[in-house]
């Protein structure tokens, strides 16, 4: 019902790109928002980074169940029941007040969070089949958008008299919104075959390229939550190192722009991964050697144009290469990606606490060089499978 020959921007796409939009609000505000929580409460990088280890681990146990889930509900009950858990996520974390209540609301954010995203990369997937690779590209805009302004306003916010946690309102409202507009809208489903096929085990390169998707977005977690600190060592204030890391997300948004250009035409997906990963990795060392604050941003902002295309390639590979097993690829991904990012900031913000921020930052690099490793390596285990179409 949903498969066409064209590429074809429709109802589901759209509202795929829509809610995937204003989650990811609540994703790059997190960060900043426990930036500014740490200067309020005053408490350590290692609990800073539990933040992001119980988010994580809410976001693996829900890639655990998915695969589970999705026989069992429609594509829209998964929809809109995981924007439901974020929403109260958002709720416990602004309306609580304390660590307690705020690091469980990271559980749900994660819980909610992995849900959400492996149903719209399923949607698009089943939506869009072999061009899977550009919806998700384009998806992707859509969130880096949101990614660009949602510190923007957390920091106007976090400056004027309504405060911070106003901003975590916005992506509910939208939500909210969204439903009202689309709760009648069909949505793809799997098909019967396919379906049957979903408990066998997932070839192997199917699990590179999906510890490939938890590495990119360890890369991206570990300078979003821990970026606002570093600097801070240039002399910027815990506000203006918040805002500042818009810098990153436009250039997120920028190169997700430019990587849906270049997905367009088939067979540049691998190049553009080995491009991204190498500009990530010498933004980075710009950005980690910098002393002033503007090297530093201009350092964030390639970091960004970097590391905007690794995941929607990355997850596009998965699916690719595990044919016929399009839920339980997506919700592997997801426990992988919840493991990894759960370890890596937590990791980072401990070697922080016992060295000093700078010198625990060296776990960037190490991440950059195992995803190329990753990416080389599942590739050739996906050719000695399935012979490479013409044109890929």
């Amino acid at each position: 019902m949903y498969r066409y020959t064209g590429f074809v921007r429709d109802t589901p796409t759209v509202l795929s790109y829509a809610v995937l939009g204003s989650f990811t609000f609540w994703l790059y505000a997190f960060g900043p928002a426990v930036t500014l929580l740490r200067d309020e409460l005053g408490f350590s990088y290692t609990l800073l980074g539990l933040y992001s280890v119980l988010w994580s681990l809410g976001s693996a146990a829900a890639g655990a169940g998915f695969a589970l889930a999705a026989r069992h509900l429609s594509r829209a009950a998964l929809l809109w029941g995981s924007a439901a858990i974020n929403t109260v996520a958002a709720a416990m974390f602004t309306l609580g007040r304390g660590v307690p209540v705020t690091l469980a609301a990271a559980v749900l954010f994660g819980v909610g969070g992995a849900a959400l995203v492996a149903v719209v990369q399923a949607i698009l997937s089943d939506r869009h089949g072999s061009r899977r690779d550009q919806a998700l590209t384009e998806a992707n805009i859509g969130a880096g958008a949101s990614a660009v302004f949602a510190p923007l306003i957390l920091g106007a916010l976090a400056a004027g008299a309504l405060g911070w946690r106003v901003a975590f309102a916005l992506p509910a409202a939208c939500l909210l919104a969204l439903y009202l507009r689309y709760r009648g809208a069909a949505l793809p489903t799997a098909s019967r075959h396919r379906s049957g096929a979903e408990p066998g085990r997932l070839p192997p390169a199917a699990w590179l390229f999906a510890m490939l998707t938890a590495m990119s977005a360890a890369i991206e977690f570990c300078l979003v939550y821990f970026g606002p600190q570093m600097l801070l060592t240039t002399g910027l204030s815990a506000a203006a190192a918040s805002t500042a890391l818009s810098a990153n997300y436009l250039g997120i948004l920028i190169g997700r722009t430019l990587g849906a250009a270049v997905t367009r035409r088939p067979g540049r997906s691998i190049p553009l991964l080995y491009a991204s990963l190498a500009l990530t990795g010498g933004a980075f060392l710009m950005f980690w050697l910098a002393d002033h604050p503007v090297p530093a941003i201009v350092g964030l902002f390639l970091c960004g144009a970097g590391v905007a295309n690794l995941y929607p390639l990355a997850v596009g590979l998965t699916l690719d290469a595990a044919p016929g097993q399009g839920d339980t690829a997506n919700a592997r991904s997801q426990v992988a990606l919840g493991l990894v990012t759960a370890v890596s900031p937590y990791l980072l913000g401990t070697l922080a606490d016992r060295y000093g921020l700078s010198a625990a930052f060296v776990l960037e690099p190490v991440l950059i060089v195992l995803s190329a490793a990753l990416l080389w390596t599942g590739l050739r285990a996906h050719h000695r499978v399935v012979p490479a179409e013409p044109g890929r």
